[in-house]
């Protein structure tokens, strides 16, 4: 149940960054869900280590924006 609520995520993700309505997130979502199941912890553990990385990067830069124009 949860692989299918995380496949609609990134299907919707996909979706509202290409701005349309389509099958390619829907696929993307999918694809998504079916490889981490076969990955499993591995997948987590990639999966956490991207999305605390781009948390990082979001605050930090935040934090100090003329180092990012230098």
């Amino acid at each position: 149940m949860i692989g299918k609520i995380l496949a609609a995520l990134i299907g919707a993700e996909v979706e509202r960054r290409r701005q349309e309505s389509g099958l390619k997130g829907a696929v993307l979502g999918a694809a998504a869900a079916g490889l981490a199941k076969r990955l499993g912890p591995p997948a987590l553990l990639l999966g956490g280590a991207y999305l605390a990385k781009r948390y990082y990067d979001r605050s930090h830069n935040a934090r100090s924006p003329a180092a990012s124009a230098a």
